[in-house]
């Protein structure tokens, strides 16, 4: 496998009351292609800041990042959104799906941002659509979808653009346990079988249990606790 993200050296501190907060400080971690890794640890260790900083939504104060082969801190403030929009696929755990808009409709705004045609970005929206299991709901506004067909369509806009890498944050917190074990089988068959590369936070020891490997970060200090499908597997 080469490698999918390396950061080096990656520190990020932020201001709280006049006080300063170090996040990060010189983190290293390396995701190889292919990779489905999950990050657990205590709430503000910076699980969610790397996972921001991967995806390009935030900036290092220092060090280096380079994500699939771009190095990301040495883009533009106007260069950053483009690379972001292309590379890479944003879950979260609240499904932010505009309300107004069909299943169709949300899994379409990504793609807007692609020199596509419409009749190419609605293949590739329906496609999606047809992955995550909802072609029979293409029509369907949010309020008309259970909370996992909202995560399910929040999981197809993340992949519409077919990015490199698919970056989750809490993607089951707001579910229920049979509901976010189906959500989880999703994720593990985008990474089985369309060989996705998967960053995800999570407090959920079960959801962590369907990554290959699980990260514990604690005051900016990751630490390998296991291999958890390779171990289920073996």
């Amino acid at each position: 496998m080469s490698r999918m993200i390396e950061m080096r050296g990656v520190s990020k501190a932020y201001t709280r009351g006049g006080e300063k907060l170090t996040v990060l400080d010189r983190l290293d971690l390396d995701v190889e292609k292919g990779d489905f890794i999950a990050m657990m640890g205590p709430s503000g260790s910076g699980k969610s800041t790397i996972l921001n900083l991967v995806g390009g939504l935030d900036v290092p104060d220092a060090g280096r990042i380079v994500v699939a082969g771009t190095e990301i801190t040495a883009l533009s403030s106007s260069a950053l959104p483009d690379w972001r929009a292309r590379h890479v696929g944003f879950v979260f755990q609240a499904f932010n799906l505009v309300p107004v808009l069909t299943a169709l409709e949300n899994v379409l705004l990504p793609l807007l941002l692609t020199p596509l045609k419409a009749s190419e970005r609605r293949r590739q929206a329906e496609f999606a659509l047809e992955v995550v299991g909802l072609t029979d709901r293409t029509n369907h506004r949010p309020r008309q979808l259970s909370g996992g067909q909202e995560q399910r369509v929040a999981i197809a806009r993340a992949i519409a653009t077919d990015p490199d890498i698919v970056v989750a944050d809490e993607p089951t917190g707001d579910l229920d346990r049979d509901t976010a074990n189906s959500v989880m089988d999703l994720l593990r068959r985008l990474n089985d079988e369309m060989g996705k590369t998967i960053l995800m936070v999570t407090h959920d020891q079960v959801a962590a249990g369907k990554a290959r490997r699980v990260l514990h970060l604690d005051k900016g200090v990751l630490i390998e606790r296991q291999a958890a499908m390779a171990a289920a597997s073996a």
